[in-house]
């Protein structure tokens, strides 16, 4: 059944809305994080610095992080089908011509054109979200997720490819599969039943300013936050690890890829259990999880390699601290998979607090999130040109994952007082007396639902 229309769905229909889906967004990401591999190659034909690097991998996630909430909203408004159809065609139209940038003003245009790959995210959530009831919404929500399983695609591929045939091939080869994905998305795949309930009873789709009342509340730009790190993190480190692994610890291109794809396929797959642990024990459970797990990744890696001088009784003493090359990359996939626990988590909120606007608050959550991935590729080789330590990365990503877990945590406090009077009294303060507080009841309070209640989840 529909989770907003209430109509009945045939089993066979909503199967392949999802399944199809899945595989088309798997396809999108793999064009959208393209340059992660060809960067690298074009960052030593052109003589780019890191800085120059970082921009030209995050400019295709600016601009399907910036197209997210439009495409949401149309999604809402004209069907996710036709749209999603729409973002692959000019996405692989946009990647064959990448094939012929020539300077690094023309690659960063061709970059622009590839990103719209990625807008391809809030469409997704919003047409499979409506083939699902509110108890199934975050397992199928975590499998269509599972589609960022694409940069490891482009990972694994792309360097093999790109070492026997060039640049170029990559390029014209993920535009040919952008197209043929979009060909066969059309084909298996029906308008989602609330759509097809409106056109029945001719009701014309509301208003850009009705889907975009939902963004005054604080709630969605606090999810917004949240995805910041969880997807925004994982696209940025998807960007980036490869040229780590080049420069920290002097691998090849083909081998450093591998490993970026090492850590791209846990958080990717691990989506799906995101979501069905979401399911079962309720998103804000599954986001402490999240922010703790990566909170003690992200301490751990941050620690740069130190040379340490310690005057001992017979004379100096010299010893090393570093993370060795096995421990960075299962920190790194440690990682992965926690961001995907929480990618999964940050979604099943939407369908459930914004039935009819999940577009809308999916695009601009979306939205906040890819611009993580546009941003901190950026700060990171800034961050390695002012800083000068390769490790900064990873600080950075252990300042932002505290205060969203501060923040959250405040947040959700707050709303536990409100809802339940009773956690505001002193319990177990005997000195409260003294204040003329009331003291506290033997009846204890009712019990809390395990992290689900309902207006912080």
């Amino acid at each position: 059944m529909s989770a907003i229309s209430g109509m009945a769905v045939d089993s066979g229909d909503r199967s392949r809305a999802l399944w199809s889906s899945t595989a088309a967004f798997t396809i999108c990401f793999a064009a959208w994080t393209i340059f992660s591999i060809l960067g690298v190659q074009i960052k030593r034909d052109l003589g780019l610095n890191d800085f120059q690097f970082g921009l030209l991998v995050g400019t295709p996630i600016l601009t399907g992080s910036l197209v997210r909430l439009m495409l949401g909203i149309w999604a809402d408004q004209y069907g996710g089908r036709t749209v999603f159809t729409g973002v692959m065609l000019a996405a692989s139209v946009a990647t064959f011509l990448l094939s012929y940038a020539y300077d690094y003003p023309t690659f960063l245009l061709a970059a622009l054109g590839v990103g719209l790959a990625g807008g391809s995210f809030s469409v997704g959530i919003a047409y499979v979200s409506k083939w699902y009831p509110k108890e199934s919404q975050g397992t199928a929500l975590g499998i269509f997720g599972a589609g960022n399983v694409g940069a490891a695609v482009t990972k694994f591929l792309a360097p093999a490819v790109m070492v026997a045939f060039g640049w170029q091939m990559v390029a014209q080869l993920w535009a040919l599969g952008l197209l043929v994905a979009a060909v066969l998305f059309w084909v298996t795949t029906k308008d989602d039943p609330d759509l097809a309930a409106r056109r029945a009873r001719g009701v014309q789709p509301e208003s850009f300013a009705a889907m975009m009342a939902p963004l005054a509340n604080l709630q969605v730009w606090r999810f917004s936050l949240y995805y910041f790190f969880v997807f925004g993190g994982f696209v940025a480190l998807a960007l980036w690890l490869p040229r780590y692994y080049v420069g920290v610890y002097g691998l090849d291109i083909v081998t450093a890829g591998m490993l970026g794809a090492a850590y791209s396929i846990p958080g990717s797959l691990f989506r799906i259990l995101g979501g069905t642990l979401s399911d079962r024990f309720g998103a804000r459970v599954v986001m402490y999880w999240t922010f703790l797990g990566s909170l003690v990744c992200t301490f751990l890696l941050s620690y740069p390699a130190t040379q340490y001088v310690v005057q001992g009784i017979r004379g100096p003493i010299e010893f090393s601290l570093a993370i060795g090359f096995l421990p960075f990359m299962l920190l790194t996939m440690a990682l992965g998979f926690f961001m995907s626990l929480g990618k999964a988590a940050v979604y099943k909120h939407i369908p459930v607090y914004y039935p009819g606007r999940v577009g809308a608050v999916g695009g601009v959550v979306g939205l906040i999130g890819g611009l993580g991935g546009f941003i901190l590729p950026m700060a990171f080789g800034a961050m390695n040109d002012l800083v000068g330590v390769w490790t900064s990365c990873f600080m950075l990503l252990f300042l932002i994952v505290a205060v969203s877990l501060v923040w959250m945590h405040g947040a959700i406090r707050v709303m536990e007082k409100q809802e339940h009077p009773a956690l505001r009294a002193p319990r177990d303060l005997p000195e409260a007396a003294l204040l003329g507080a009331a003291a506290p009841t033997a009846t204890p309070a009712a019990p809390l639902s395990g992290g689900r209640l309902a207006a912080g989840d």
